[in-house]
């Protein structure tokens, strides 16, 4: 018992889970530096006389900065190496979870208003790039998230990341960027995407994103042939489950998370879609109460009214208003 207990870890209860963290130096590293660069451009935003909502500071800092250092630092990187469920977990994490937290804090508007306008412009043109707009091409990225978790999976690239530290770092940080090429852009209020992406468009395309990342919880899940099963065959300790149930309470929880995640993502959206019909009508009756204004000339005895936008203009709204008479 003393020689199993100086190899394995303890059982991993919901106590342990909790106690149990390591230090990873890259992971806290890329925590550091977006977390100072926020910070930077808040109070940046803030000392120009610009407001900055907290709300979003506060999604960045613990739902977004939160989820990778739970995923690289907790009990789930502890027993990681010997469990299947707790990698498969914090896989997803960094994939599905702390990209959302990210995005709600809208690093790409921030630095558009943080930054001089010289600065503020090369992000646009940043964002505007060619290469850029191909990788967080809606259906571009879908595809790149679904596609790095199957290759993570059913490759050798997450047996090698075990055994290589390096790898693993980088599968981490593959695992995030993909995520992130998908949902930065989507929540962002800097114009980032296709001009055909309206807000109907984009909650469609979160529904869909929503099904496709299920799916590799739903493949590990069902899975017959074991991901991974040299490592963990050799490391599983005495205590823990069969190495195939293993493996199915992981892809479970993927499933599970990426399902949690997608609801509060589709609500954002849809929040974002209500607040821009909102204030797409003020900005329309504003026009509206200039143009039916009445116009006295000195001329003329009495008042009459200027002709309403909707008679002199073309486009579909105008088109709509003469089709409806004024009465309607």
């Amino acid at each position: 018992m003393s020689e199993l207990s100086a190899v394995y870890l303890p059982e991993a209860t919901a106590g342990r889970l909790l106690e149990s963290w390591r230090l990873d130096l890259p992971a806290l590293l890329l925590v550091a530096v977006l977390g100072g660069l926020y910070g930077w451009g808040v109070v940046r935003v803030r000392g120009r006389g610009g407001s900055w909502p907290a709300a979003r500071l506060v999604a960045f800092v613990l739902l977004g900065l939160g989820a990778i250092v739970v995923a690289t630092m907790s009990g789930l990187a502890v027993y990681g190496r010997e469990l299947f469920w707790p990698a498969a977990v914090q896989n997803v994490g960094l994939d599905l979870l702390a990209p959302l937290g990210l995005a709600l804090g809208d690093p790409l508007r921030l630095a558009v208003e943080a930054l001089p306008e010289g600065g503020a412009a090369r992000v646009r043109r940043v964002l505007t790039g060619r290469l850029v707009r191909l990788l967080t091409f809606p259906l571009v990225s879908t595809v790149l998230v679904l596609a790095t978790e199957l290759t993570v999976y059913f490759t050798p690239y997450f047996a090698t990341a075990l055994r290589v530290g390096w790898l693993h770092e980088l599968m981490y940080l593959h695992l995030l960027a993909a995520g992130c090429l998908f949902v930065l852009p989507v929540l962002t209020r800097e114009q980032a995407l296709p001009a055909w992406c309206t807000h109907p468009v984009r909650a469609a395309l979160v529904f869909l994103d929503g099904v496709v990342d299920a799916l590799p919880g739903l493949v590990v899940m069902t899975h017959g042939t074991l991901i991974a099963g040299a490592w963990y065959l050799h490391h599983a300790p005495p205590w823990s489950l069969d190495v195939h149930h293993d493996q199915q309470v992981g892809g479970g929880a993927m499933l599970g998370i990426a399902e949690l995640v997608a609801i509060p993502f589709l609500l954002t959206v849809l929040a974002q879609w209500v607040r821009a019909e909102r204030a797409q009508t003020a900005v329309l009756d504003r026009r509206l109460d200039g143009e039916l204004a009445p116009l006295a000339p000195a001329s003329q005895g009495s008042a009459e009214l200027v002709r309403p936008w909707w008679e002199t203009e073309g486009g579909e709204v105008a088109e709509r208003m003469r089709r409806q008479g004024p009465g309607d």
